[in-house]
């Protein structure tokens, strides 16, 4: 009786062992496991083309990176387009926000403004903008007060910069043409301050406003109707996308050009980025002021210039960032 006893009282020892043993192993993982980290989703809204890899610009994900969002690991990227078709925006706008992104980062004030009227709680940062508070994207520049903000592009003081410019460089030019998209409301604001601009230098203007390719035969034929002294051309989707059309006609009639005296957008998208990392960690774009960028391009064609007969002022060569020759 006494062997027996003790045999049993072994193996209930064993058992009681082996399946406290079994609760370590099952429950001791659990403690030791990593927590999850957020994999924030960024989406990117873009007015022109699909790109070949269907990446956001390549600024702000390097910009990203150095910031310590890893690809595929802590982040992911989103992007739709509108393929050159502005009147796809809001739709395109719909798609992405419905993919379930944590913010939206875009480009210029149609695809902003498309983003703006669709949502109120996803954060967006535009680029490029334009004058965000006259165009009704933010309460003001120190405190935007809703869901967007981001980097403007100083686009009305500058488009009157390039008209001073223009002028410097062609000093007999009395009359200005002035080529801009007229449905688009950020370019109209560009072009009011190119006019305030005119008349302070005593130059008239021609506004040639367009809505639709098509509208581009109608402004060339009004300046060969009525030859204006040089042009101006105000740079959206639009225009760019007509931009060949635009040299060629200039070319053809001798035409000395502005087009864009501008910001360093791959320096926007980096600044962009500063504000994609402040609202993953919590910070409200209500509460992020509008930067303004500091640091401008210029980039003189002195070709044209010598083939139009143009002598480029020294103190103008002195500003540029680059000179063809």
């Amino acid at each position: 009786m006494r062997s027996v006893n003790t045999t049993c009282v072994s193996q209930r020892r064993r058992f009681i062992g082996a399946a406290a043993s079994l609760f370590v192993l099952a429950h001791g993982p659990v403690v030791a496991q990593p927590v999850a980290r957020k994999v924030w989703r960024i989406g990117f809204l873009g007015a022109g083309n699909r790109p070949p890899d269907a990446a956001p610009p390549a600024a702000l994900r390097l910009a990203l990176r150095d910031l310590g969002y890893v690809d595929g690991e802590n982040i992911v990227f989103v992007g739709r387009w509108a393929e050159s078709r502005p009147e796809r925006l809001p739709a395109v706008a719909a798609e992405l926000a419905a993919l379930k992104v944590d913010l939206i980062v875009t480009f210029g004030w149609k695809s902003a403004n498309a983003l703006h009227q669709l949502s109120s709680n996803i954060p967006i940062v535009f680029v490029g903008s334009g004058d965000p508070v006259a165009t009704g994207l933010t309460a003001s520049f120190s405190r935007p007060g809703g869901n967007v903000t981001g980097v403007s592009d100083q686009s009305e003081v500058l488009s009157s910069k390039r008209l001073e410019l223009l002028k410097e460089a062609v000093p007999q030019a009395a009359r200005i043409a002035v080529l801009w998209n007229a449905d688009d409301l950020a370019m109209s604001l560009r072009y009011k301050e190119v006019a305030r601009a005119a008349s302070v230098l005593q130059v008239s203007l021609q506004p040639l406003g367009v809505r639709e390719p098509e509208d581009f035969d109608s402004a060339f034929a009004a300046m060969r109707s009525d030859p204006p002294d040089a042009l101006v051309l105000l740079t959206d989707l639009l225009t760019n996308l007509n931009r060949r059309r635009v040299l060629e006609f200039a070319a053809e009639r001798q035409m000395p050009t502005m087009y864009e005296y501008a910001p360093d957008i791959d320096e926007m998208y980096r600044r962009a980025a500063v504000y994609v990392d402040r609202i993953v960690k919590g910070a409200l774009p209500a509460e992020l002021p509008v930067e303004q960028p500091a640091k401008f391009y210029l980039l003189l064609n002195l070709k044209t210039a010598k083939a139009l007969g143009l002598t480029v002022p020294q103190s103008l060569l002195l500003r540029a960032d680059e000179a063809i020759s």
